[in-house]
């Protein structure tokens, strides 16, 4: 035999054997005869017993997993480092020196759980962890593709934020935000919180197919639904059946069918929209009611007085023309417009000749002014609307797509779930609804649902998950490192109710939550992904909430909550050529410059670009774990991105005029290294940016008129630039450069 048939034939032998495996462990679990893990219902899991250091079962489980892979656990993390590490996980800012000291000072028993209560009870909270969630419901502010229009949807986002600081419990969370308008009587919150769902895409372009487009926004409806709540890949069933899990294309189309009947969407002929579809009003405070009417009633009043002024002066104009039409100085458009008499005047000529007479009069312009007035507190007072979900009185009728191609429409299938799950536990023969699906995902019978959610918190504060694939729980993902504690925490989180703060305070008041992270070199070599937790998870912070720490430690940012969304200064052009021209960013004023990332307009093609940086995503599609790259341009822009440099200037105007512990160089650095790291620097640290400060204050000293303008341009609280001492002034710039490089360092964007 050729060497390139033995090559071919071992090849074949290989996957013939491939194979077989596979369809054994897939036909086993179709059969029942060996489940996969995941698709088994968690039973009742016994709390290994695992000595000392042990807090609550979490620490039982680990201990154990530890003390099977022969590893010693590290101790616990300093108190300063601890505070700064949960009030960055809770919160997502740092704690202040005050908070810190204030902590540190408490030596009663309970401390800790004292800090987390009070943390878990702050508004911070919901805008924190709402961030996840966001990612997972690809919500943007946009609608994608080449266009990218805006799209009204900051409603939604709100919802999410308020449902986490009251701790909705996560079993209603998920049913109002499938499924909140097929309620019995949905309240309009519950009908708001459905917007989870009409956060996909919309392709608004000419020469669309309006059906296409439909199917496409069902179908990721569907797969965003695997992937958040099943931990599945069930979007690999959609043009034939899963190749690794027991899923076939036809059950695929039985969860198509489930969200196959809401309205149609498509762009609207004649309309000023980007996007329609169904819409609900925002309700607003009684306040503004009262005041939306006032205007309303105002505008109407004003132009009544207007249209009887008009009707006094258009009386008046066939005598005007006659004075005026031969008289000098008459501009030339107005002769010649009023030249032309009755029919011949054409109707725009008409127009301005009547618009150019009545704005000789003063009570015309007075009114047009009060009216215009009028109808921009209108405008601003006008209901805010969100997207929502909204069923058709009679269901459309599904097909399965012949390799997931909608134009070749294939056999009919009704709404199901797949058979490798528990069925649906409805009583009655009519076909589900997305209310009926919504039940069975957080059901107790449904065996991932609660081990899926679980996971990824547990990721969020562990730095990885105790499945490592987070957003694939069949048979090709990781299995568990832990499965009894993953068991025993989903069982536990249904029994505490869903309650997504009860799951948190349970985790962070775990000893191995409180362990240091600075491992030997021989933890690392045993243990280099940390998968058994021997040691905490030392990472850096997401793309938002390092901005929003920057901010946080220049005493910049705004506790505002709500609204729309805001445009903080990005670096200029970086829309100008994506999409429409009307997009074009507006950056905001006053206090919106500094509101939180969760509040930062989100556009789909073009994302706030120190967020790109960062690794932030697109949000076109659902996303439940991030990226975390390295690269230069991320240092960049620390260095040099506006909000950063801006940043700096506020941390050194904080530490100038506080003058820290006694008012020297040395005191004024461990004030703002305090500020951004929660510690007192070393005393190398302080002699290396005392050093920095004085080199740069000589030689700002030497150069006033840069000093001058770096003062007019970043510092414009003392902007009575003529009135500040020039080494007061070289100073004040030379703290800028320093703080400049304290929120550089490493640590102050790392969740240590």
């Amino acid at each position: 035999m050729s060497d390139r048939w033995a090559v071919i034939a071992g090849k074949a032998v290989w996957l013939a054997v491939y194979a077989g495996l596979l369809a054994g462990v897939v036909g086993r679990s179709e059969a029942g005869e060996m489940p996969h893990w995941a698709y088994r219902l968690p039973g009742p899991v016994a709390v290994p017993d695992a000595g000392e250091d042990v807090r609550n079962p979490v620490d039982a489980f680990v201990a154990d997993r530890l003390r099977k892979q022969g590893l010693q656990p590290l101790g616990a993390a300093d108190r300063q480092t601890l505070v700064r590490r949960v009030t960055l996980d809770l919160l997502g800012v740092p704690p202040t020196p005050v908070e810190i000291d204030a902590f540190l000072d408490d030596r009663r028993p309970g401390a800790w759980e004292r800090l987390v209560d009070r943390l878990l009870a702050s508004p911070r909270y919901g805008e924190r962890w709402a961030m996840p969630w966001l990612d997972a419901a690809r919500f943007a502010d946009s609608n994608g593709y080449q266009r990218d229009g805006r799209r009204e949807a900051w409603g939604w986002r709100d919802w999410v934020i308020d449902a986490l600081n009251d701790d909705l419990p996560f079993d209603r969370f998920t049913i109002e935000q499938l499924a909140g308008d097929l309620l019995p009587g949905a309240a309009a919150q519950q009908r708001i919180a459905t917007g989870f769902h009409r956060n996909t895409m919309a392709n608004v372009e000419a020469g669309v197919d309006p059906e296409e487009e439909r199917v496409l926004a069902v179908v990721d409806r569907v797969n965003t639904t695997g992937t958040v709540w099943l931990g599945t890949t069930i979007e690999c069933a959609q043009c034939h059946d899963h190749k690794y899990d027991p899923f076939s294309q036809r059950e695929y189309y039985g969860l198509f069918a489930l969200f196959n009947n809401t309205r149609v969407e498509i762009q609207a002929k004649g309309s000023k929209r980007e996007f329609a579809g169904a819409m609900v009003e925002l309700p607003r405070a009684r306040g503004d009611v009262a005041r939306a009417a006032a205007a309303s009633r105002r505008v109407l009043r004003l132009q009544a007085e207007r249209s009887e002024l008009a009707s006094l002066l258009d009386g008046e104009q066939a005598e005007w023309e006659r004075l005026v039409r031969d008289r000098k100085g008459t501009p030339t458009w107005l002769k010649r417009a009023l030249g032309a008499v009755g029919a011949k005047r054409k109707t725009q000529q008409a127009k301005r000749v009547r618009n150019h007479y009545r704005g000789l009069s003063a009570d015309w312009t007075r009114l047009t002014e009060l009216l215009k007035r009028a109808r921009d507190v209108q405008a601003l007072l006008k209901p805010a609307t969100t997207l929502v979900m909204l069923e058709m009185p009679r269901p459309r009728q599904t097909r399965i797509f012949e390799r997931g191609d909608f134009l070749a429409p294939g056999e009919t299938v009704g709404p199901g779930t797949p058979a490798a799950w528990p069925p649906v536990p409805i009583s009655t023969d009519r076909p589900l609804n997305r209310l009926d699906l919504a039940r069975w995902l957080v059901d107790g019978r449904n065996p991932l649902t609660a081990r899926v959610v679980v996971n990824r918190h547990w990721a969020e504060l562990f730095g990885r998950g105790l499945v490592e694939t987070i957003e694939d729980f069949g048979t090709r993902g990781a299995r568990p490192t832990h499965p009894g504690l993953l068991d025993w925490l989903a069982a536990e989180w249904v029994r505490r109710r869903w309650s997504v703060k009860s799951l948190h305070r349970l985790l962070v008041t775990s000893a191995t939550y409180r362990r240091r992270s600075d491992a030997d070199g021989r933890l690392r070599a045993s243990d280099p992904g940390n998968r058994w937790y021997a040691r905490a998870a030392r990472r850096r912070l997401p793309a938002e909430l390092i901005r929003d720490n920057a901010l946080a430690i220049a005493g910049l940012l705004s506790d505002k909550m709500h609204g729309p969304p805001v445009f903080p200064v990005q670096p200029s052009g970086v829309w100008n050529h994506i999409g429409v021209a009307s997009n074009l960013w507006k950056t905001s004023h006053g206090e919106d410059l500094y509101r939180r990332g969760v509040y930062v307009y989100w556009r789909r093609t073009v994302p706030y670009p120190s967020f790109v940086s960062f690794d932030a995503p697109s949000r076109e599609v659902c996303t439940v774990s991030r990226s975390q790259s390295n690269t230069p341009l991320q240092a960049l822009t620390l260095l040099n991105d506006p909000v950063y440099v801006e940043a700096a200037a506020g941390l050194a105007r904080r530490v100038h005029s506080a003058g820290g512990p006694d008012g020297s160089p040395a005191g004024r650095v461990e004030a703002m290294f305090r500020l951004a790291t929660g510690r007192r620097p070393g005393r190398a640290e302080t002699l290396i940016l005392v050093d920095r400060f004085e080199t740069e204050r000589k030689r700002l000293a030497g150069d006033p008129v840069t000093t001058r303008l770096l003062m007019k341009t970043w510092l414009p609280g003392t902007e009575a630039v003529g009135s500040v001492p020039s080494d007061q002034a070289a100073a004040l710039v030379a703290w800028m450069h320093v703080a400049n490089v304290v929120l550089n360092l490493d640590e102050v964007i790392t969740r240590e």
